[in-house]
């Protein structure tokens, strides 16, 4: 392998920030025993943090190594299209008038369910929550589904104050279920994106493809955790009255988030549209909630930092790539993509040239596959922990528990697209 200094230096960069993620509720317990450094602490301890804030370690060793000019043109080369959109797409999708569509829409499967079955409302709303809203996500990105799902998971579970196994056992199917969720098109999931274009990749290719095996891990995935947990599952008895929305509201917001998804690479059109739905918001306060711009500035620059720290990692990735088989591809993109990001994997894969169909397809149905693995390791997950993370004890996502939580659907995943 050969390597510069200013790629080995940003590898341990790298290794430092993974190992980061993993620590973060260190760093909040930290905050809690040093008063006078609690500042400091909780904002290492913010997981969104993480890879932003190496990111400007790596600028600093590119400036010091070589030249602040050098890192200049290295930050001006990289492609932040990605974690613009996410940032735009949970700020319009995280809206009142977008939730409450898809809320009621939830509500009227589910009712369509409790009279068929005979189960209980909460039970019928978390597994179509599970199974629907991922699949969702090939229409209107991944990112999309990923909030509106995060959103509806707080109203139903998380604040009930559930027990930490439902907590981790939850959001583990979520993050695996939204990673696959998005392999029926083209343009929906960031590691079939990287690609699609350069390996010739329709949606009916996908569909073909992955459709059928990741529909019926997602139906397997959010049944097996509804059945273990339906107990669990309370009916809220809420005597609160919901404000209707009227549907002109409701119509022009669902035109803003299909305006961010269809000019979804092209981020100066999609930040005016940005710009412009954050006007009529203001405008038009009385059916609003506050947007979630903190959260979703967050995430932008964790997945920015990604970018940055990311895009230098090819030097060993790519050889690993080379020399490995279909089925190795398949299993080592599974693993490897738990700690670096899938569409970064998958776009280092398409760089190897010669390549079989058969090592193009396990490549993205391994990045797919481990999808949920880690925070980092999909795009979405990110925007998921922003808005469930105060949930949890101490406001913090255990790495651990996490990646224990998303191994028995991740398992599924496994099975269904090699087996099916």
């Amino acid at each position: 392998m050969n390597f510069t200094p200013t790629e080995l230096g940003a590898s341990i960069i790298f290794a430092i920030a993974v190992l980061h993620t993993f620590c973060s509720s260190y760093f909040e317990t930290l905050a809690k025993k040093s008063p006078r450094h609690a500042g400091l602490w909780h904002l290492l301890g913010e997981v969104e943090i993480v890879f932003g804030f190496w990111a400007a370690i790596l600028i600093i060793y590119i400036s010091l190594i070589d030249s602040l000019g050098t890192a200049k043109a290295f930050i001006n080369q990289r492609n932040f299209t990605e974690p613009l959109f996410v940032f735009a797409i949970m700020i319009v999708a995280g809206s009142k008038p977008i939730l409450f569509f898809a809320t009621k829409i939830l509500h009227l499967l589910g009712k369509v369910l409790q009279t068929l079955l005979r189960i209980r409302s909460t039970p019928a709303l978390y597994f179509l929550t599970l199974a629907v809203t991922p699949l969702l996500g090939s229409v209107i990105t991944e990112p999309a589904a990923m909030t509106l799902a995060a959103f509806l998971l707080r109203d139903l579970v998380y604040k009930h104050k559930p027990s930490i196994t439902l907590m981790f056992a939850t959001l583990g199917v979520l993050f695996v279920n939204i990673s696959i969720g998005g392999t029926l098109t083209n343009f929906a999931a960031p590691p079939v994106l990287m690609v699609a274009t350069t390996w010739e990749w329709s949606s009916a290719f996908m569909f073909a493809n992955f459709g059928i095996e990741s529909c019926i891990a997602i139906f397997i995935n959010a049944l097996a955790v509804t059945l273990l947990f339906h107990r669990q599952l309370a009916d809220s008895e809420s005597t609160e009255k919901v404000a209707k929305i009227p549907l002109a509201v409701i119509a022009v917001h669902l035109l803003f988030l299909l305006g961010v998804v269809v000019f979804a690479h092209d981020p100066v059109i999609f930040m005016w549209l940005l710009l412009f739905f954050i006007g009529y918001t203001t405008a038009y306060p009385k059916h609003q909630s506050p947007l979630i711009l903190k959260e979703a500035l967050l995430v932008g620059f964790f997945l920015g930092g990604l970018v940055v720290v990311g895009s230098l990692q090819g030097w060993w990735l790519q050889p690993i790539l080379e020399r490995m088989s279909p089925t190795a591809v398949f299993y080592g993109s599974l693993v490897l993509t738990a700690f670096t990001d899938n569409a970064a994997l998958t776009y280092l894969g398409s760089l190897v040239t010669g390549t079989s169909p058969e090592f193009k397809l396990a490549l993205v149905g391994g990045a797919v596959a481990g999808g949920g693995l880690t925070v980092i390791a999909n795009a979405p997950n990110p925007a998921g922990i922003a808005i469930l993370r105060q949930h949890f004890p101490n406001g913090g996502v255990s790495a651990l528990y996490l990646l224990i939580a998303a191994i028995p659907p991740t398992i599924v995943a496994i099975l269904a697209y090699r087996l099916i």
